[in-house]
């Protein structure tokens, strides 16, 4: 299983199934200072992920409305298969740290539920602030 950046065709066909910021437009996703990574499994789609650069970590979708170069944020992630969720995180985590040696640091804009939150914990991220409408997580 490898990651890749996802076509727009691909993002369009799956944003559908974002479970937290579906609203989100493709074009957005795509633009300067944000990626869409894809987990692929014998040319299937097991998992999605979407980062944004900035330089501060955000306390909301607005703040992710601002590029950078010193926080890779974690705004959205689903998955198709068991455990490709987890997988995918690790795989772009380790993929930002080898090619962009900017970035100091990886956190989430996650949503303020249950399984975010047991999510996050269990792969060993650190909560770092819990706000209106989202909670940070910081991967190390």
């Amino acid at each position: 299983m490898k990651i890749r950046l996802a076509t727009k065709k691909e993002l369009k066909k799956h944003l559908p199934n974002d479970p937290v910021r579906p609203h989100i437009k493709a074009e957005w996703r795509t633009a300067y200072g944000r990626e869409v990574f894809v987990l692929e499994n014998k040319g299937n789609i097991d998992a999605v992920m979407c980062v944004a650069y900035t330089d501060e970590v955000p306390k909301s979708e607005k703040d992710m409305n601002f590029p950078g170069l010193d926080v890779a944020v974690f705004y959205t992630v689903w998955s198709y298969r068991k455990g490709a969720g987890r997988e995918i995180v690790f795989k772009v985590l380790d993929h930002i740290k080898a090619n962009k040696q900017m970035i100091e640091r990886y956190v989430t804009l996650s949503p303020l539920t249950d399984v975010a939150t047991r999510f996050h914990q269990r792969n060993g991220a650190i909560n770092i602030g819990i706000h209106k409408d989202c909670q940070n997580f910081e991967y190390f």
